[in-house]
């Protein structure tokens, strides 16, 4: 077996290297939107109508005026998770246009949704990432719209949390800007490995977060929620999704990790990383 050399990222793992076992901490699938439709739309108008049951979501998407995405309509297994009382994590990976895979968040509680799209650039990019994520918050069709819209946020700058995917599993992360997030693997294949990479935050509801990353070295990204409700019980679940080691073939899996805080670093305000942007 190749021996990883931080230094080296040629000899980084590959997406599905890091797969076996990496989901021991996730949560069971819930079917508690088993024979439902749920329809989502969003601000330009396209309309996306989802029907479920235990293990398949049907689905049929008509864009708006403004949206330029053909219509469509197919089947696609799907897992679901359970983050808190009337509010799902959904998950599924497109049959018909494998370098998609969608993540979808549902709270029927506050009639909102947003989908994060991740989507496999068909060739590297100049200063791109090769997988991008595109977010869409909508509102659920028929629901009454409360609460606030999901939205990005810099809530997470500055906190340090460790986070357990198994028992042999385990990383850090160091939330560092709007745009920027820092990793260390420290149990598991990858242990030694540390990389600074792309991230986006989104709320969805008090204290429950969005937090995407996009990798430079490895061709992934990755889409979780995670509740921090109370920091020394932090949950998650998540997927990531990519190309294998050949670089052609899409790579998805889902997973899950309970965190906590470590640390909390606060700066001055003339110096304060929130204040950064996106730039």
């Amino acid at each position: 077996m190749t021996t990883l050399n931080p230094a080296d990222t040629s000899t980084w793992l590959p997406l599905e290297g890091l797969a076996p076992g990496f989901d021991a901490n996730k949560a069971p699938h819930t079917t508690a939107l088993s024979g439902r439709e749920i329809a989502v739309v969003d601000a330009r108008g396209t309309r996306i109508v989802h029907r479920f049951d235990d293990t398949t979501v049907s689905w049929d998407y008509q864009p708006g005026a403004d949206d330029p995405t053909a219509a469509a309509s197919d089947t696609d297994d799907y897992e679901a998770f359970e983050v808190d009382d009337d509010l799902y994590f959904v998950q599924f990976h497109h049959r018909y246009l494998p370098n998609e895979a969608v993540s979808l968040v549902l709270d029927l509680r506050q009639g909102r949704a947003l989908a994060v799209i991740s989507i496999i650039l068909p060739a590297p990019e100049q200063g791109r990432t090769r997988v991008q994520h595109v977010f869409a918050p909508s509102v659920i069709e028929g629901a009454e719209a409360t609460g606030r819209e999901a939205a990005p946020t810099t809530t997470l700058i500055g906190r340090r949390v460790e986070w357990v995917y198994s028992e042999e599993h385990a990383y850090e992360h160091v939330y560092l800007s709007s745009r920027w997030y820092s990793w260390q693997c420290l149990a598991g294949p990858e242990r030694g490995l540390a990389d600074t990479d792309e991230n986006s935050v989104w709320e969805v509801r008090p204290g429950i977060y969005i937090f995407a990353w996009r990798e430079k070295v490895i061709p992934c990204a990755s889409v979780t929620i995670a509740d921090h409700r109370d920091v020394n019980a932090i949950r998650s679940h998540g997927v990531l999704f990519g190309l294998d080691e050949s670089g052609e073939v899409p790579t998805h899996f889902t997973f899950g990790a309970h965190g906590r805080l470590l640390s909390t670093t606060l700066h001055a305000p003339e110096l304060e990383p929130a204040s950064f942007g996106d730039a």
